[in-house]
């Protein structure tokens, strides 16, 4: 297996452009730049699946942790807007999702390469959280964790 690009503290991020559920083009560094927050974008592999659910709804039911302790939370899969509204709308979620259908995001970031499913070497998501400070430079990154638990680690790490 080749080692995909893994982020470090202190590098900075890429920025990026994409739509959201409704369609509408985000950009990281405008994100940052009018919320004044941090952000944490988190990568998962399918909406509507039963652990992108999971997780989902985790920092959908942790949102007000994150936003009080100066956090915008984004999700970001391979989905398009219309898979998206449609996962936002099912499960109550706030938070805003985005589709990166050509993993241009998810390969700059290290979420997108070879990985491990049930013993074989696949090409695919690698569900992974970057956290962002304000300045646009990677405070934290966390590669292959797993959907259940993981708000409630990434939450304790962050001291929110």
């Amino acid at each position: 297996m080749s080692d995909p690009i893994r982020l470090q503290p202190g590098d900075q991020a890429p920025d990026f452009t994409l739509n959201d559920a409704d369609g509408k083009p985000v950009t990281l560094s405008q994100v940052l730049a009018e919320t004044g927050k941090r952000v944490v974008l988190y990568f998962y592999p399918a909406a509507m699946t039963p652990g992108c659910t999971t997780e989902a709804c985790d920092f959908r039911d942790n949102l007000r942790d994150f936003d009080a302790a100066g956090m915008t939370v984004l999700g970001i899969s391979p989905d398009g807007s219309d898979k998206l509204a449609k996962f936002r709308d099912k499960e109550g979620l706030t938070f805003t999702l985005l589709g990166d259908p050509d993993k241009e995001t998810l390969s700059a970031y290290g979420a997108f390469g070879e990985k491990k499913n049930y013993g074989r070497v696949v090409q695919g998501v690698i569900r992974s959280t970057v956290v962002v400070g304000t300045d646009g430079k990677v405070e934290k990154a966390f590669y292959n964790v797993k959907a259940t638990g993981h708000v409630e680690r990434l939450k304790r790490d962050l001291g929110v």
